[in-house]
């Protein structure tokens, strides 16, 4: 075989090596973050180390600074992700139903649902955003606006009063106080009739 039949081999299998190689270190990233949104749905972002999410993600803890140097760079991360996987209701949906009860009542069961579906993530997380800079940064990026526009949209020709209590029961504590006794589909109906029952 002459050299030059060798070379366009060589050449041939550095793209699959490169393509490996991106393969495992992408796969590595996603190890990575699951395992810190677990930590960040158990124990809270706030009190999640960099040690605990290498340990579970079996890697070093100098991979992991290879992947994330700042904590924000991982915490935009985790965030996109869990969101991905469960994403907030699509509020412009809602506005396909007239203003008023119906509509207050659709858009808070699937509200509710989701909180169902997230209960541990988002009660750590609400807790930590107390306290806690950049968990309170993520929760204004990524869910503040979604709830923004829920109360804008659910609360469309109500009075001030009434406004007061919508905002009281699109809150994560009013839906958990709720849930004890309460399915989401039955607490949307009970808090609906509370609002519209100011107007």
């Amino acid at each position: 075989m002459s050299t030059s039949d060798a070379q366009p081999r060589a050449a041939n299998k550095r793209p699959y090596r490169m393509g490996r190689r991106a393969d495992r270190r992408e796969e590595t990233r996603r190890r990575i973050i699951e395992a810190a949104v677990a930590l960040h749905s158990t124990l809270g972002p706030a009190r999640t180390t960099v040690a605990q999410i290498a340990e579970r993600a079996g890697v070093q803890r100098h991979t992991y600074y290879a992947h994330f140097p700042e904590e924000r760079d991982l915490f935009l991360a985790c965030s996109g992700h869990a969101l991905a996987h469960d994403p907030l209701p699509d509020v412009a949906r809602w506005r396909a139903l007239p203003p008023g009860w119906e509509r207050i009542r659709h858009g808070l069961e699937e509200l509710y649902r989701w909180y169902e579906r997230n209960a541990e993530m988002a009660a750590c997380v609400i807790r930590d955003a107390e306290h806690h800079a950049l968990t309170r940064e993520m929760t204004e990026l990524r869910m503040l606006p979604t709830f923004a526009a829920a109360h804008q949209t659910l609360g469309e020709g109500m009075n001030p009063r009434a406004q007061v209590l919508l905002g009281v029961a699109l809150d994560f504590a009013c839906w958990r106080s709720l849930h004890a006794t309460q399915d989401a589909g039955n607490a949307a109906l009970l808090m609906s009739d509370a609002v519209c029952a100011l107007e």
